[in-house]
């Protein structure tokens, strides 16, 4: 029985929306409060701005496609739905990036973990960088409020086979683990969250904010860039957007003026700091596009006798965090241990290698399992760091800078997963790396990645967690925003999105956005009715 396609539903009973690759003409749009970026800061703080009476404009630069264009078809989602049309990268060429580039963002497209800022994540930020108000007991009730609004829960089936390795090596290891929450209701355990949930289980902004925001008058502009902040003293007196083409590849030629009272910024850690950066706003302490991280993260990959079939079911449900602070908080590098769900082109491009390599590999797809770890970076000053820079024609660029600190935690991560993979019963390893090959023992394993060259372009680097860029902190000499998200040197502008954060977190961020932006759009509708 097809599933209705809710959004569309929401159309039919008269939703504002607005497609500028439609447009015919010049548009000026006004507003209480312009909202750019549809993922998890837009989506919530667009709710909770609406439902308290406020007129909203979210403004999108993708496209919005909904659960009838979802089709579990990779060539179809990734151009779609993606930064990039899914070739985003660092600037050196040597990183993916995966982030969202449609109504909803990245929410729609993730894997939907969800997990609350770790403790030490927030007592570090207190005590580093200057952040107030957001220790864990004044956080808990926004997490309460979040996962309530979106449905997060731990997974209650299963794991697939692709999870149950990590498990299962885990286990037989003595390490801790632990069921992953996800925010979905009805899941059909399909395992293809990352083109878009075709049945709406996946709680993404598509389906929640967002339709609370259009349910409660506000307004939905889509395939519409904005371009550039028109700053007067310490006030932003209007965005001016592009319309963009309907596949969001050029702009059309028209333009789009939008005015609001409140301006509130939450494309994410790259695309917030890049229209700060186009705009020429105040930055006194050259502080925009400073501190972004990754959570970088490296594979290994391991085939087992049985079937994994790593691309149906839920595509996480399973991790450990035992080497997460196992060294306190600015000890050695540390991570995160998680499983990527492995459709074809996706795992084409993780197994690496060319022609009948890859082919080879790619037969075995059906009994392989990767394994990823998320290296927790920005907590100690010898880590990898990235900063957000524009390119000639003012496209954003996240250049990252590797650290001998940083690959001290791959090769150690490459270890431990290749460990953990022959502990669940691999019958060969391959960490996934350029001059590596599938290894049949640990002792063999042990060696080749102590033997490994770790540097760009050989190991296999990847990352869907983009975070700072615009650091929250109460000193505008390391900080772009406050604690409550209020740009330090325009009155009438906010962020609030994960680039407010001061380090990355350990942990998948969207519900850490999803609390956050909650509680900020909240103190900020007090704010603009006074």
């Amino acid at each position: 029985m097809p599933v209705p396609d809710m959004f569309k539903q929401g159309l039919a009973r008269g939703w504002q929306t607005y497609n500028g690759s439609q447009l015919e003409a010049d548009l000026t749009l006004e507003a209480d409060v312009a909202i750019v970026g549809s993922g998890a800061g837009g989506g919530t703080t667009a709710e909770i701005l609406s439902a308290a009476g406020f007129k909203v404009l979210l403004i999108e630069e993708g496209p919005l496609k909904t659960s009838d264009d979802f089709k579990m078809l990779e060539a179809e989602a990734y151009p779609n739905l993606y930064q990039e049309g899914i070739g985003r990268m660092s600037k050196d060429g040597a990183i993916t990036i995966m982030q969202g580039r449609a109504v909803g963002g990245t929410t729609l497209i993730n894997w939907t973990s969800s997990f609350r800022t770790p403790t030490p994540t927030l007592e570090h930020w207190a005590t580093q960088h200057g952040v107030k108000g957001h220790s864990s007991a004044e956080m808990a009730p926004w997490f309460d409020k979040m996962e309530q609004r979106l449905g997060v829960a731990p997974w209650a089936i299963p794991p697939n086979a692709n999870n149950d390795a990590l498990r299962a090596g885990c286990e037989k290891l003595g390490y801790n683990w632990h069921v992953i929450p996800r925010n979905v209701r009805g899941c059909w355990n399909l395992g293809y969250c990352g083109m878009g949930c075709p049945v709406n289980a996946k709680q993404s902004m598509l389906v929640t904010t967002i339709p609370g925001m259009l349910d409660n008058h506000g307004a939905l502009l889509y395939l519409a860039r904005a371009e550039k902040l028109v700053l007067q003293g310490d006030q932003v007196t209007a965005i001016e957007c592009l319309a963009m083409d309907e596949r969001s590849v050029a702009p059309n030629g028209r333009k789009i003026t939008v005015k609001a009272k409140h301006y509130v910024l939450a494309g994410g850690g790259i695309n917030t700091p890049a229209l700060l950066l186009r705009s020429a706003a105040p930055d006194p302490h050259k502080r925009t596009g400073k501190r972004t991280f990754l959570h970088l993260v490296n594979f290994s990959a391991a085939q087992f006798e049985q079937v994994i079939n790593p691309f149906y079911g839920a595509p996480q449900s399973i991790y450990s965090d035992h080497f997460q602070w196992d060294d306190g908080t600015t000890g050695r590098m540390s991570y995160k241990l998680e499983v990527p769900p492995l459709q074809p082109a996706l795992a084409a491009t993780l197994l690496g290698r060319f022609g009948v390599d890859n082919a080879l590999r790619m037969e075995q797809l059906p009994h392989t399992n990767v394994m990823l770890a998320l290296m927790r970076d920005g907590f100690h000053p010898d880590s990898a760091e990235g900063t957000v820079e524009l390119r000639d024609d003012g496209s954003p660029v996240l250049d990252y800078s590797m650290t001998a600190y940083t690959w001290d935690g791959i090769r150690r991560a490459f270890h431990t997963m290749a460990e953990i993979q022959f502990a669940a019963g691999a019958k060969a390893v391959l960490p996934l790396h350029g001059d590596a090959g599938y290894v049949k023992t640990l002792a063999e394993a042990k060696s080749l990645i102590g033997s490994l060259s770790l540097e760009l372009y050989r190991t296999r680097l990847g990352s869907a967690h983009v975070m700072g860029g615009c650091a929250m902190g109460e000193d505008p000499q390391q900080a772009v925003c406050d604690s409550l998200g209020r740009h330090h040197q325009l009155a009438n502008l906010s962020i609030h999105d994960g680039s407010l954060f001061p380090t990355s977190i350990g942990a998948n961020p969207q519900l850490s956005i999803y609390a956050l932006t909650a509680k900020l759009a909240s103190q900020l509708a007090e704010r603009l009715k006074t």
